[in-house]
């Protein structure tokens, strides 16, 4: 059975702490019956940020608002609005909004990787 919905019906996670300041919230995903991958809409407000961190799967990323530092483990990147990445598993990275509006951005990771 096909499912829809629309992202500001989807209860948001909220990060606010010295590790993260963004909302992430579960598009599709295992309660809509997902296996093989998950989808997700983060936020990031003015000055917010994503941890620098690794794990053992992959992200896509599509960015749909505003302007977006994508540090890696050896480059650093400039992404806005249209601007897609590339994370591979085990390398390390993080988000960080540069701009003065708020930031979306779609990341899909394969289910192993959680919500």
């Amino acid at each position: 059975m096909l499912k829809v919905g629309h992202w500001k019906d989807v209860e948001p996670i909220i990060y606010d702490d010295e590790n993260a300041k963004a909302e992430k919230r579960v598009l599709i995903g295992k309660k809509l019956g997902a296996g093989n991958y998950i989808m997700r809409l983060f936020t990031l407000p003015v000055g917010g940020y994503t941890p620098y961190h690794t794990h053992d799967w992959e992200h896509e990323v599509f960015v749909l608002e505003g302007k977006l530092e994508l540090k890696g483990e050896e480059e650093t990147y400039v992404l806005e609005p249209g601007s897609f990445a590339f994370v591979p598993a085990n390398e390390k990275h993080g988000f960080k909004n540069i701009g003065d509006t708020e930031v979306k951005f779609i990341c899909v990771i394969p289910a192993k990787g959680g919500e």
